[in-house]
């Protein structure tokens, strides 16, 4: 285990903005950043980012939290590979104490995986660079086509020397496990048991994903080799860590240039992208020659809304040019087509212009992908009528995908003049189009929501079957009204999403403005309503708690004078008073672990509970941390720091005892109906007693709760 002193070093030095970044394009929002979420098919940015609270959050699909739980989600790592990863980041030194062999075998396989990866690629570029060999039929070739030395370095350009086994000799010399040479696809096994080199003879191009880790390798045959060679790459197949269909070469090197022109140029090769490059334009990537998918599509549409298509002028560029762009239409994105002059590619002609030059050619010739393919199937069709009306609905089908309903309408307007047709038939025909996609999508939505129906049915049968209450662990909205008052619901603030409760100064916080009401986060294994709404209000403790805890506030003493104390003791006090426990074990225990360091020198709730090595504890803090409500419209904000904080925090307490309260007068009333209580008139006399006495306490309660937080 990492000991808490090093998860503190860690998090604090992890910028979530730097962090983020590498994932996402963020743009500035007030005092918080935006971008489209990674988590989830988003379309407008819907993911925000705050460097004050060191926290991010998805308002749509609701999943985020501080760096750690970030990279956790990205790179489907454990929580302990996540700091490991922010702590290389950093260069944090990371001095673990002992761990169980569960643990470590958790972490080390994929951390294995990378391992071997990584120094694969530096020996690779080692070999080439140093052997002899390598210097003599590896570098050679590269510098036959052209590029410089720093491309070389840039891309991690390699060679594997043409032996069977020299690469996984050396490799388990240096202490590398054989069983992550063969997983990682660097070696094959055979029928005996012995391993071979799957790369040997073949010059090397990392596949470095856009964290910057090496995933996988692809391998060319040089060029004296390839006749009668079936293949002249080979990649490494999928692995734990690497799935083909999800990554793109070169996007690494090329995402911040991308986000900065907002714009990507997408190339079938891995020379394509290196000659790019050397001709000064970084913004290019290559599914090499695969046709592009859902997500790599979603991976680019995170650094920009444009994407140039850009392959050969002759008919297998053409080809490959018309494959996938629906799906590129369907995300959003705004897809243009640039066909190179006849016995040109990308890497051909970039090594003939500079990069003005090049992208003035682009400027000049680039085209609309509908339109592009509106000039292309008229060409084909000619004169044949039924061809003439197959790549009209051709045409119809792919501007339906398009989500903008202006886009759309444009492209009607612009196909109906280049085929000289009636603008309303093909109006009539993209709508139709349209419709019976939404319907899809709705029939997809619906079983989607039966099948998590299914399994949340399944939870529950598991949890009544004897397991004790589950504390939150999955986010979805949930009701929590009290008595006499109505939900509401409300969006973040335009500026600030994760306005809330916000500093003032560095001892006291403030309530944020009434114009935001409450969104209360709150977990859904099929409870009753009422265990819905316990939960909803002790959430909203906790988020206090969570927030506050150290905070003094004046309270009383068990005698009742006056006396200052934590927020977090106030809670625990009250609650104590009335014999009361938090029903989710998860809140009861971050409420205990604040109370028990409150006194801590330096002591801040959020960071010691946001830090805690306990995984469940760090999530839900950092979810806390970064939810929206607010107060109702009645609470005046012009107290002071401790006034506002103190009767809002009592009212919910209030709140939860009301609760609590109308349970047990529901639960006296179903009793009385139980055969055997009619039978005993002692036990119906004292539940008719019992109901009396909960009655005025729920008449007491109503006279004592004003304001009241508004809890969605």
């Amino acid at each position: 285990m990492i000991p808490q002193s090093t998860i503190d070093r860690i998090v604090d030095a992890a910028n979530i903005v730097d962090v983020v970044s590498d994932y996402v394009t963020l743009r500035r929002a007030g005092a918080s950043y935006k971008g489209l979420c990674p988590f989830h098919d988003d379309k407008t940015p819907s993911f925000s980012v705050s460097p004050a609270r060191g926290v991010c959050k998805c308002f749509s699909c609701g999943k985020g939290g501080n760096a750690v739980h970030f990279i956790m989600e990205m790179e489907q790592m454990s929580y302990v590979e996540a700091l490991k990863h922010l702590a290389k980041k950093y260069s944090i030194p990371v001095e673990e104490e002992e761990m169980t062999d569960e643990q470590r075998q958790k972490m080390n396989e994929r951390e294995s995986m990378f391992a071997v990866n990584e120094w694969a690629a530096k020996y690779f570029s080692q070999t080439m660079m140093n052997n002899q060999d390598g210097r003599a039929v590896g570098l050679a070739y590269f510098r036959s086509r052209g590029f410089r030395d720093d491309i070389i370095a840039k891309f991690r350009l390699g060679f594997c020397l043409d032996s069977p086994d020299a690469m996984s000799k050396e490799a388990k010399a240096k202490g590398y496990n054989e069983k992550y040479l063969v997983d990682t696809g660097l070696c094959v096994k055979r029928d005996n048991g012995t391993i071979y080199d799957r790369f040997r003879g073949r010059v090397m191009f990392p596949w470095i994903a856009v964290n910057g880790r090496v995933v996988a390798f692809g391998g060319r045959v040089l060029d004296g080799r390839t006749k009668g060679v079936n293949q002249k790459y080979v990649n490494s197949p999928d692995s734990l860590i690497y799935h083909k269909a999800n990554e793109l070469y070169g996007i690494f090197q090329a995402k911040k240039q991308i986000a900065k022109e907002d714009m990507v140029y997408m190339v079938e090769g891995y020379t394509d992208v290196l000659a790019m490059h050397q001709c000064g334009i970084e913004n290019v990537v290559a599914n090499s020659g695969t046709a592009l998918n859902e997500a790599q599509i979603h991976l680019l549409h995170r650094f920009t809304n444009n994407i140039t298509l850009l392959y050969d002028g002759d008919e297998a560029g053409i080809h490959a040019a018309t494959r996938s762009t629906d799906m590129l239409l369907a995300e959003g994105m705004n897809v243009k087509i640039l066909l190179l002059p006849d016995g040109d590619d990308p890497d051909s002609y970039s090594r003939k212009h500079n990069a003005q030059e090049f992208k003035e050619y682009v400027a000049a010739h680039q085209t609309d992908f509908i339109l592009f393919k509106t000039n292309l199937l008229l060409k084909d069709a000619q004169r044949d009528p039924i061809k003439r009306a197959q790549l009209t609905e051709d045409i119809v089908k792919s501007i339906a995908v398009i989500p903008d309903e202006i886009i759309r309408s444009t492209y009607v307007h612009e196909c109906a003049e280049i085929l000289n047709m009636d603008e309303a038939i093909l109006m009539r025909g993209a709508n139709k189009n349209r419709a019976a996609i939404l319907e899809n999508l709705r029939k997809e939505a619906q079983r989607e929501r039966e099948r998590q129906m299914r399994l949340l049915n399944q939870g529950a049968e598991t949890t009544e079957g004897g397991n004790s209450s589950a504390g939150p662990a999955t986010t979805s909205s949930t009701s929590a009204s009290t008595a006499d008052a109505s939900a509401a619901n409300a969006s973040a603030s335009e500026d600030d999403p994760f306005a809330g409760l916000t500093p003032v100064d560095d001892t006291t916080q403030q309530l944020a403005p009434e114009e935001n009401q409450v969104d209360i986060q709150s977990v859904i294994t099929k409870q009753s309503q009422s265990e819905q709404r316990f939960l909803g209000l002790e959430r909203l403790l906790m988020t206090l708690v969570t927030r506050y805890g150290e905070q003094l506030v004046e309270g009383q003493d068990e005698n009742g004078e006056p006396k200052q104390m934590s927020l977090a003791e106030y809670v625990e006090g009250d609650l104590s008073y009335d014999d009361i426990t938090l029903r989710s074990p998860l809140y009861a225990k971050m409420l205990a672990l604040t109370c028990q360091h409150v006194h801590d020198e330096d002591f801040v709730a959020s960071k010691y509970l946001v830090n805690n090595q306990d995984e469940d504890v760090s999530r839900e803090a950092a979810d806390l941390i970064s939810d929206r409500y607010q107060l109702s419209k009645g609470n005046q904000m012009s107290q002071s720091e401790e006034e506002r904080i103190v009767p809002n925090l009592s009212r919910i307490l209030l709140d939860y005892k009301n609760a609590i309260v109308e349970e047990d007068l529901k639960q006296c009333n179903a009793d009385l109906t139980r055969p055997e209580v009619k039978a005993d008139i002692t036990q119906t006399l004292a539940i008719i007693q019992r109901i009396k006495e909960l009655g005025e306490l729920q008449r007491q309660l109503a006279k004592l709760l004003g304001d009241r937080v508004v809890v969605k």
